[in-house]
């Protein structure tokens, strides 16, 4: 085993957080796409530990559960009794027997804490030969355990606050809760704790005072970044370190080439991959496994979840969840894409549009007003607007086909199962049930008839009858007895009833 690699490390997961006020355990609380958890969990791999074990107790089969998918090969050991940090890592050393070389301990609420920074702790442990070796801070003391030196600067031990006298309350340097242990001296240490504290628990901190009167050596490292070590205990101090986190997100996204038009109104997951050149704009939030491709322009108000945008693209005002939308393609203002839903290159999705399941060919349109589900939708087809795509029965969801170079008149309910051939046009306000042939013109709406006079009739007195008796006496004054019927004008060809509104 390379000296630099870690026997263990071992994440104390097992605390309730009553201060959540949650019925979740606090470590699987999230923050920028992964829970506490999660976070420590990524962080801990860096190290490339032996043995990975996460302690669990409070919700331990939600805890377990998230460590099995965060980190497959992480073991799980339960504490059935939460009495102390020392008695949950003693847990592990009678579970899984005597560590030899470098065990690193840590808690599963701090997701701040980066992977360098525990392989620097690891680093200097195992460099100095020390028996032990702590990472401390400087800053608001509050809620941590002091470092008590001597007068030469040495380590001394570690009081709980709790525990710490007025003097001890004032010192600034505190304990972060991670160590990097020899996982021997370790073992041997963790037995002879005892519970003769205010709170009745065996800390981990007296396993330092206990070799250090054995004379071992104890070194300390101070973090660079106070912002690391912070644990997580309540939602406020959860909130501060999504916001922490977040920054950290965008800082590395513009330092790599995107553009970030408003910081403070974006919201960037860490599981996110952004393409140079990219501009995410304001109040724009990307989650999950969502890629954005290079030069794509996305925001502002876009919500994008596990969704693939391709390369200079435009998201504008949308909500995506578990899309793809191809290079060049345009989406929005004010559109949704479900799961399942394609927008091929050079396509676009407007203004109130829904598509779930379904397919948008290249380079067709499908402007505004409208709802496709369960459909492919050939290239360059044009979908006017108000069209519905009725694909479902009350039982089953049924499947449209439009060919391309199609073209949907406004306000058409297309009924699945169907097939509208290439080439092929509907009539404007109509509902296709039967399958549209290639190059053909379905029509399917019953024939107007105007009811002469029928407003002055039943609608006597009104304004409406007013405007209507003034237009037919104008009409009568100019001589004509009222407009050209519209089927006249169909007749001559001036308006073909296949009128789209595009």
């Amino acid at each position: 085993m390379s000296e630099s690699r870690p026997a263990a490390v071992i994440i104390l997961a097992a605390g309730e957080g009553r201060r959540m006020k949650s019925r979740t355990p606090k470590v699987l609380h999230s923050l920028c796409g992964r829970t506490m958890l999660g976070h420590v969990l990524a962080a801990v791999s860096e190290l490339d530990p032996e043995e990975l074990v996460v302690v669990a107790g409070h919700g331990r089969q939600q805890v377990s559960e998230e460590a099995g998918r965060q980190a497959p090969r992480a073991r799980v050991v339960v504490q059935e009794e939460q009495l102390g940090t020392g008695h949950a890592v003693r847990m592990v050393t009678e579970a899984l027997g005597v560590p030899h070389g470098t065990v690193v301990v840590t808690y599963a609420d701090m997701p701040l804490l980066r992977g360098q920074t525990l392989r620097e702790l690891a680093g200097r442990h195992s460099a100095a030969g020390n028996a032990v070796t702590v990472l401390t801070a400087r800053g608001d003391a509050a809620g941590y355990g002091r470092i008590v030196r001597d007068a030469g600067g040495g380590f001394v031990r570690i009081v709980e606050e709790s525990d710490a006298t007025p003097a001890e309350l004032a010192i600034d340097e505190y304990n972060s809760g991670c160590y990097a242990f020899d996982g021997e001296l370790l073992a041997d240490a963790i037995k002879r704790l005892t519970t003769d504290n205010n709170q009745n628990q065996e800390y981990l901190t007296d396993v330092l005072e206990i070799l250090r009167e054995a004379g071992h050596t104890i070194g300390t490292v101070l973090a660079a970044d106070v912002a690391e070590i912070k644990g997580i205990n309540d939602r406020v101090q959860l909130a501060a370190a999504r916001r922490v986190l977040n920054d950290r997100i965008l800082d590395r996204c513009m330092r790599g080439g995107v553009t970030i038009t408003d910081p403070a109104s974006t919201w960037v997951d860490i599981t996110v991959a952004i393409g140079q050149d990219a501009e995410i704009r304001p109040q724009t939030q990307l989650q999950g496994r969502t890629a954005i491709g290079a030069g794509a322009r996305v925001g502002p108000g876009c919500t994008l979840e596990d969704t693939v945008v391709g390369e200079d693209a435009t998201v504008l005002y949308a909500v995506c969840r578990q899309a793809e939308i191809g290079p060049g393609a345009t989406v929005g203002p004010f559109a949704y894409l479900r799961p399942g839903s394609t927008v091929e290159r050079d396509a676009h999705v407007g203004t109130y549009v829904e598509v779930k399941n379904s397919v948008i060919g290249a380079g067709a349109k499908v402007p505004h007003l409208t709802y496709v589900g369960d459909a492919h939708i050939g290239e360059r087809s044009n979908i006017g607007a108000g069209t519905i795509f009725a694909n479902y029965d009350g039982v089953a969801k049924h499947h449209t086909t439009v060919g391309h170079d199609a073209f949907i008149g406004s306000d058409t309910v297309l009924v699945a199962p169907l097939i509208v051939g290439d080439g092929a046009y509907t009539a404007a306000g109509s509902a296709i049930t039967e399958d549209v042939p290639p190059g053909a013109l379905g029509i399917a709406r019953g024939r107007q008839h105007n009811s002469e006079g029928w407003v002055e009739r039943n609608r006597e007195g009104s304004r409406s009858a007013q405007a209507a008796s003034q237009a037919r006496a104008a009409q009568l004054a100019r001589g004509g007895d009222s407009p050209e019927p519209r089927t006249a004008l169909q007749a001559r060809g001036d308006h073909p009833p296949e009128t789209l509104v595009d």
